[in-house]
Order: structure tokens, then C-alpha cells, then sequence
């Protein structure tokens, strides 16, 4: 018998507050300390040693961006669950119900409409924690209905990547969906509306090399690796060492990649700030002149 395990921890466990995950420690993936949830949850997961950004659960970070946290989710479109009929160590369908259990999210994106600053946007936001936020054929739909939503209401466009890149498990459908998506942002700009692309931990692979990508203005979050193929792979591929620093959002940054590097708790101040500039009379009204010239 393991004392430690069948008479410390059920004691530990029983005075924990309720609203405290069942991890009490996390440990920072940047400096290694031992992290309190409950004081982590205060700092919206940033380490308050070395300001590390750890990775932020998709409601979070909904309530992170939108103005008092409040935001109306937008129904998507169901999609065939298992069209390759995949297994490899576990049937794809068996891994959708796990991670649906686990997450209490469809798949691995959410849509939603809210005020930002005022200023009423949509916001399609993916989830790292549903099979690495990789992008199949539900991702896919809930960013076109997304754009869809916004074209039809007249609102800014808010993508929120946090992804490892397409899903395997839906093969070719799964890569057809760096075009759809492609074209679901070039619909959102063709009306002359603001898209604004915001970069998390990671944002690699397909979404990387598609919507992610793609914003009028495109904001990273500090210190998140953006990329197609990790590190390792390309210095595998190409033999050499990577500079210091390489894919990181500040690395990008000087490279001309990415527009602006945010701290995670000025996230929603920036977004407000662009959204009010994106969003005012003249500038609307130039966008509707540049479509019309373009008509003619």
C-alpha cells in the first residue's frame, strides 16, 4: 500500500474549492516553477515568474476577448463525424467521443458574437485541447459560417488560431479545407470588412499556411511558436541549427510576418483599439470605394 497516494492525497482533495481544476500545480513550461491553478486562473494563465503564456482553454479565452466575458454562441453545421472511416490505434469516432467528453465541445472550434470594445464582431476561435485544434471538415464549416455571419450582419472578423495543423484522420477532406477557409476570409474582405487574424501556441501546420495568415492585421500572442513544420523538422530537414528564437512570435515580428506581438493581458485593449480604427466611417467608406472601383 502507497501511503502517500491512498491516505495524503484523498485528504488534500477533499479541501480543495470546488472551482479549482483537478490539477492544483501546474508546472511553467518556461521556467519550470510550481504554478497554483487557482492563482494562474487570476492571471488568465500567464506565469507570474517568467511571464510565460501558458495555453488558454477555448471558453477562457472567449471570455478573455469579449466585453464583460459575454458572448452568444453561433450554431454550425454538422458535419459527416468518420467519412474515411479511420482507425489506427483507436477509431476516429471513439476519439471524437473522448475528447468531446473531455472538452464538452463539439469539435475543435467555437463561433461566437459579442461585443469587443463596443463594437459588435464575430469570433471563430479554436481549441488546442480537441485533438491539438486540428482543422478537419467542423473546422472548416465553422469558419466559413463564421464569415458567412459577418458578411451577412456587416461585422469584423475574428479568427483565433491555436492549432497543430489538419487533421489526419479525414485525410485529402482535411487539407481541402485550407482553401475553403482561403476563400471564406477573401468573401469577408471582398465586402469590405475588417478581418483580424490572431496568433496563439501554437499555430502550425494547414492554419498557418491559410487563414491564420491571412488578416488585415495579424496579431500574435507573446512568445507563441507560429509555423508550417516544427523546429526540429526543418533542422532535421536541413541539417543546420535554427536561430535563436526561430517561429517565435517575436522572431516573426522582425521578419515582417506578423504585424504586432500583444501580452496576453492587453490582448482585448489592442483588439478594441484596432477594431474602432478598422471600423470607422472613412474607413468603411474607403473600403466600399476600393470594391466599387474594382466592380467597374
Amino acid at each position: 500500500m502507497n501511503w502517500l497516494s491512498e491516505f495524503v492525497r484523498p485528504k488534500i482533495q477533499k479541501t480543495a474549492p470546488k472551482e479549482i481544476a483537478d490539477d492544483l500545480w501546474l508546472k511553467c513550461p518556461g521556467c519550470g516553477k510550481l504554478l497554483f491553478t487557482k492563482e494562474l486562473k487570476k492571471t488568465w494563465y500567464v506565469c507570474p515568474e517568467c511571464d510565460h503564456h501558458l495555453r488558454l482553454y477555448l471558453d477562457k479565452r472567449l471570455k478573455l476577448l469579449f466585453d464583460n466575458g459575454n458572448y452568444t454562441l453561433v450554431s454550425l453545421p454538422k458535419v459527416v463525424e468518420d467519412p474515411l472511416k479511420f482507425k489506427d490505434t483507436k477509431r476516429y469516432v471513439d476519439r471524437l467521443k473522448a475528447y468531446r467528453k473531455a472538452t464538452d465541445n463539439d469539435d475543435a472550434i467555437k463561433v461566437a458574437k459579442g461585443l469587443i470594445g463596443g463594437i459588435k464582431c464575430v469570433v471563430a476561435a479554436l481549441d488546442f485541447s480537441f485533438m491539438g485544434g486540428s482543422m478537419g471538415m467542423a473546422v472548416g464549416e465553422g469558419i466559413v459560417k463564421a464569415a458567412e455571419v459577418a458578411v451577412k450582419n456587416r461585422l469584423p472578423f475574428i479568427s483565433v488560431a491555436n492549432s497543430g495543423g489538419a487533421r489526419m484522420q479525414e485525410g485529402i477532406l482535411s487539407l481541402m479545407q485550407m482553401a475553403r477557409t482561403t476563400l471564406a476570409v477573401n468573401y469577408v474582405k471582398e465586402n469590405g470588412l475588417p478581418f483580424i487574424s490572431i496568433m496563439t501556441d501554437p499555430t502550425t501546420g494547414g492554419v498557418s499556411a491559410s487563414f491564420a495568415m491571412l488578416g488585415d492585421i495579424n496579431i500574435a500572442e507573446k512568445g507563441c511558436l507560429i509555423g508550417f513544420a516544427g523546429p526540429r523538422v526543418i533542422e532535421q530537414t536541413i541539417r543546420e541549427k535554427l536561430p535563436e528564437g526561430f517561429q517565435k512570435a517575436e522572431y516573426l515580428r522582425q521578419h515582417g510576418m506578423v504585424d504586432i506581438v500583444v501580452h496576453r493581458s492587453e490582448m482585448k485593449n489592442t483588439l478594441a483599439t484596432i477594431l474602432k480604427i478598422l471600423t470607422s466611417k472613412s474607413t468603411l467608406a474607403e473600403n466600399k470605394g476600393e470594391k466599387n472601383k474594382k466592380t467597374a
